[in-house]
């Protein structure tokens, strides 16, 4: 019998691993779509910026509060999952608490510790639960939330609610099994949290306590195994990609423009057209972006590291005054577009033309154009996600390609073209305003 349980334990691994494995090798695939982007400058201010906002969080202490209980759901979750490689040998070895006898009383403040954090995420995910559809925070009942989105957030606070439950419960009839010296259920110390439930398992007997535990247990890991491979097709995908993500953040001044080499050749042409040159013309580059494949890499990793907790778009002053843009909706568009993209390829071998496009298909013109390009959204991000560098591209590629702009620029840019400025006069009397200034 124990037998037969390492073997399906193995299976179990190897599958969980197997199934996370190839959706993470998808996911890599659809980044790399993107355009090339160098990201490697100046490492050490990139590691500095991971580990104050994906470690540390630093962002989302604008709300202490909240960013606490966030840090407790993070932290927690995270460390108390340390315990899944005793778990994993436990499983493969048929061994029941590996470590125990080689860490002897600093094992029972570990698990102790893990206990601590254990209810502590649970307490922080009830009130997550509760903010989300008890007090309906604005932000987190949008409408790009309706179906799936706000069904996701939800489901994946219940589940750690389960897990951490199952961690508990796991413990609390270990320990009742301890006290009994049943088996190889040495006695390891009291657990502080479970301790307190375990008064209430006394009265069961010891075969339905074994069952009870090995059940706790069975669920817990095959739980933790489900999550895993839940993650890749969950906003909570960001616990991963929070990392990488933030380390190659843009290290440019928020506020600077990336220009575009083809265009300002063409300005400089424009003003001095000695400087043009004598050979044929370059073949024409596609200005901006319509599709991911126009993006770069970090547009698509951003779009695959959005929590879609709507900071950015609660920051957004267009968003507030009642327009459609919403910058998280622009995330979540890309990372929806990418997933097609990527299944379109993985069908047919290669990307077949499905006449649908990121642009117009997703995100429509008048999104784009309510954008003021004000860099409140990129503020704001937690993890240090830039939609507005995506919007921009969008929009080069309407104005330069399609002239698809508001039609109150269209008299800007022929002014610009041909007065080098804004305004419909002559370069020859730019300066005639100071005419005056000169007579004084």
């Amino acid at each position: 019998m124990q037998v037969a349980q390492q073997i399906l334990f193995v299976v179990l691994v190897v599958a969980a691993v197997w199934i996370f494995a190839k959706k993470a090798r998808f996911i890599s695939r659809n980044i790399r779509l993107g355009r090339d982007e160098d990201l490697k400058d100046n490492p050490g201010a990139r590691w500095r910026n991971m580990a104050l906002m994906a470690l540390g969080q630093k962002r989302m202490f604008d709300k202490p509060l909240v960013a606490l209980l966030h840090f407790a759901v993070y932290a927690g979750f995270v460390i108390i999952n340390v315990e899944i490689l005793e778990i994993i040998l436990d499983g493969i070895f048929g061994t029941h608490r590996l470590f125990a006898p080689y860490l002897g009383g600093f094992y029972t403040f570990v698990i102790n510790f893990f206990e601590v954090l254990a209810f502590l995420v649970l307490a922080a995910c009830v009130v997550f639960l509760l903010r989300r559809n008890l007090t309906r925070v604005k932000r987190l009942n949008m409408k790009e939330l309706n179906g799936w989105p706000r069904s996701d957030a939800n489901f994946i606070l219940c589940f750690e609610i389960v897990l951490m439950s199952l961690f508990l419960l796991m413990n609390s009839a270990d320990r009742n099994l301890q006290v009994r010296a049943h088996e190889h259920y040495h006695n390891v110390g009291s657990f502080w949290i479970s301790g307190l439930v375990a008064p209430l398992f006394e009265s069961l007997s010891t075969g339905t306590l074994v069952t009870a535990e090995r059940m706790a247990w069975w669920l817990h890991i095959a739980g933790i195994f489900l999550f895993l491979n839940y993650l890749p097709y969950s906003k909570h995908l960001h616990i991963i990609l929070a990392f990488p993500n933030t380390y190659f953040a843009r290290l440019n001044p928020q506020g600077k423009m990336q220009n575009m080499p083809e265009i300002q050749k063409e300005v400089l042409y424009a003003m001095d057209p000695s400087t043009i040159p004598a050979e044929a013309a370059e073949e024409h580059k596609k200005f901006g972006a319509k599709d991911v494949a126009d993006l770069s890499w970090k547009n698509l990793l951003d779009a695959y590291t959005c929590t879609e907790c709507g900071r950015c778009t609660e920051a957004c002053p267009a968003n507030q005054t009642g327009k459609l843009l919403s910058p998280r909706k622009i995330m979540m568009d890309t990372r929806d577009r990418m997933e097609e993209v990527g299944t379109n390829i993985d069908k047919n071998g290669r990307f077949t033309e499905d006449g649908k496009t990121l642009l117009h298909d997703y995100i429509t013109t008048e999104e784009l154009w309510a954008c003021t390009s004000c860099q409140a959204c990129v503020q704001v991000c937690p993890v240090l996600i830039n939609p507005l560098h995506i919007i921009n591209q969008m929009k080069r590629y309407l104005a330069l390609e399609e002239s698809n702009q508001p039609g109150e620029w269209n008299g800007m840019y022929s002014n610009v073209e041909n007065n080098f400025a804004p305004w419909k006069f002559s370069p020859d009397d730019r300066a005639n305003w100071a005419v005056e200034l000169n007579n004084q």
